[in-house]
C-alpha cells in the first residue's frame, strides 16, 4: 500500500485547472489523481495533453462533491493509507502534503486535518471555506477562526497553531483512508455543501478527533462551482444542515433545534423577500420542503457511541446571537 494520494474532483474545470494544477504538481510528493464528474467542457482533453502523468478516474454522471468523491475513491480503495482531498481551485505551497501527513502520523488519535486556508484573490485574508479551523454551533451553523458568516479576518499569524476543531474543510483535507471508508465516505444524498461537516461529525461520534495545522497554508479561489450568493447554494445549505442535524442528534433534541432554526430562517426568508431577493427567499422554503421529502433516507443516530463521542470544541452555542445581536464579528471577540 502506498502512503498518500492527492485527489482532485473536477467538473468543467477548464478555467481553473491551468491556473492551480501546476502548483500541485510542483509541490506535492504524493500521487495525483483527478476524478472527473462527467465534464462537458475541454478539461479532460487539457489534462490528457498537458498533464499526462496525472491519473484520471472518469465518472458517468455528475454526482456532486459528495457522490463524486465516494464513487471515485472506490476505484483506488486499498491502494493508499492517506487520502488528500483538494479542490480544483486551490494553490498549494512547498511541502504542504508531507507536512500535513507528518502531523497526522504524530497524532494517531486524529482522523483528518486541514491546513490554514487563505483567499487566493486577497492573499492576506482568510478564505471562507475552513479559514483557521472550523467549529459548529448547537443549531448546526458552521463558523471558523478567521471567518464568521461573511466577515473575513486578515491573517496576522494569529492562527498559526495546531488545534482540535469540529470539522475540516473539504477544500483541503487529509484523511486516513481507513476512517473515510469506515464511515462509508460522504453522504451522497447531500450532493454538495455541508458533506464534510457531516462526515467529521460522524467521525467524532466514533471517537476520532479532527485537526487543524496552521503551519501549512494553501490559497483557495472559491466559488468555482457556486458563488456564495447563489440561491442553489443557500438551498443546499438549508436542506443539508437540517439533514445533518437529523442524522446526528437524538430525535428529541433535533425537533427542539428544528423549532429554533425554523424561526430564524423564516425571518431570513421574509427579509430576503422584502429586499426583492425572491429566489433566495424561495431557496429557504425549498430547503425545508425537500428535507421533509428526503428525511426517510437517513438512518437513526447511533445510540451506543456516547462514551466515545468527541463533543464540540467551539466557544459558543449560538453563533448567530453573538454575531447579529451582540455584534461580535471576529473569532477573538467570541
Amino acid at each position: 500500500m502506498k502512503k498518500s494520494a492527492v485527489v482532485i474532483l473536477n467538473y468543467n474545470g477548464e478555467k481553473v485547472l491551468p491556473t492551480f494544477l501546476p502548483s500541485v504538481l510542483a509541490h506535492s510528493q504524493s500521487d495525483i489523481w483527478v476524478i472527473d464528474n462527467s465534464s462537458t467542457d475541454s478539461s479532460l482533453s487539457f489534462l490528457e495533453h498537458e498533464f499526462p502523468l496525472v491519473k484520471l478516474i472518469r465518472l458517468t454522471s455528475n454526482f456532486g462533491f459528495a457522490g463524486g468523491y465516494n464513487w471515485g475513491l472506490e476505484s483506488i480503495k486499498g491502494q493508499y493509507e492517506y487520502l488528500i482531498l483538494l479542490n480544483s481551485d486551490v494553490e498549494v505551497t512547498p511541502n504542504w502534503d508531507q507536512d500535513l501527513l507528518s502531523w497526522l502520523e504524530r497524532n494517531p488519535e486524529y482522523s483528518c486535518v486541514q491546513p490554514k486556508i487563505l483567499s487566493w484573490s486577497d492573499r492576506e485574508r482568510f478564505d471562507y471555506a475552513g479559514a483557521g479551523g472550523g467549529f459548529l454551533d448547537s443549531l448546526g451553523y458552521p463558523y471558523c477562526r478567521g471567518r464568521i458568516w461573511d466577515v473575513l479576518e486578515t491573517d496576522r499569524g494569529q492562527y498559526d497553531d495546531s488545534i482540535q476543531v469540529d470539522w475540516a474543510s473539504g477544500a483541503c483535507m487529509v484523511i486516513r483512508a481507513e476512517d473515510f471508508f469506515a464511515q462509508q465516505g460522504f453522504d451522497a444524498h447531500f450532493f454538495a455543501h455541508m458533506e464534510e461537516i457531516d462526515l467529521c461529525w460522524r467521525l467524532r461520534k466514533a471517537g476520532r478527533k479532527i485537526g487543524y495545522h496552521g503551519g501549512v497554508r494553501v490559497y483557495h479561489q472559491g466559488g468555482a462551482t457556486l458563488s456564495r450568493s447563489n440561491p442553489k447554494k443557500l438551498y443546499l445549505n438549508i436542506r443539508n444542515s437540517l439533514s445533518m442535524l437529523y442524522k446526528n442528534e437524538s430525535k428529541i433534541r433535533f425537533w427542539m433545534l428544528f423549532f429554533l432554526k425554523s424561526i430564524l430562517e423564516t425571518l431570513s426568508s421574509i427579509q430576503f423577500y422584502l429586499q426583492g431577493k425572491t429566489e433566495a427567499s424561495k431557496a429557504i422554503f425549498n430547503g425545508y420542503s425537500d428535507f421533509f421529502k428526503t428525511r426517510s433516507l437517513y438512518p437513526s443516530s447511533p445510540k451506543n457511541q456516547k462514551d466515545r463521542e468527541i463533543f464540540r470544541s467551539g466557544p459558543v452555542r449560538f453563533v448567530f446571537w453573538h454575531f447579529f445581536v451582540l455584534k461580535k464579528k471576529t473569532f477573538s471577540d467570541l
